[in-house]
């Protein structure tokens, strides 16, 4: 006999001013210096690639912005997270993705990112070039006709303090 699979209760869809306040909520959590770097690298995002859809992450360690083609995670080409200290923009389809100045961090075979020292660092001719690349080489590309919109995956009930501790590290 087979068992009935359970229905999870789907939880009714924010609106997109709902969804934007509760990502200015969560990066609200940050330090002034911190929400004002992160806020600054998605405003150049959302110019940069206007049709895309962003899928939000507050996770434990990072809240992450990814940019997407579409909804699925699996496409997603950018993602800006934000840490207590800092804002990294990672590549998350980065293999084989040139980078002749040698700026991508991290070990990673899929993913790599760039610290974003400042929000301008975005607008560099170097980070430029990879993120055209990126764009390129993206299993998905952006469209031009797409919507953008934000969508909130998921929050983590335990997370890391938002804030850095006195600490040095």
């Amino acid at each position: 006999m087979a068992t009935a699979k359970k229905k999870t209760a789907e939880k009714p869809a924010l609106t997109q001013a709902e969804a934007r306040r509760q990502l200015d909520g969560f990066l609200a959590k940050y330090t002034p210096e911190i929400a004002a770097q992160g806020k600054a690298a998605l405003r150049a995002m959302r110019k940069l690639y206007p049709t895309a859809v962003e899928l939000v992450y507050d996770n434990y360690n990072a809240l992450a912005v990814g940019f997407s083609p579409a909804e699925r995670v699996s496409e997603v080409i950018f993602s800006i997270a934000v840490y207590p200290r800092w804002v990294n923009l990672f590549f998350l389809q980065a293999r084989g993705l040139p980078d002749p100045n040698k700026l991508l961090q991290g070990s990673g075979s899929v993913a790599r990112h760039v610290r974003l020292d400042s929000p301008k660092r975005i607008h560099t001719p170097e980070i430029q070039m990879l993120m055209s690349d990126a764009v390129l080489c993206a299993r998905t590309p952006f469209t031009a006709d797409g919507k953008h919109r934000i969508q909130i995956k998921s929050i983590a009930a335990k997370q890391r303090p938002r804030r850095p501790s006195g600490k040095a590290k």
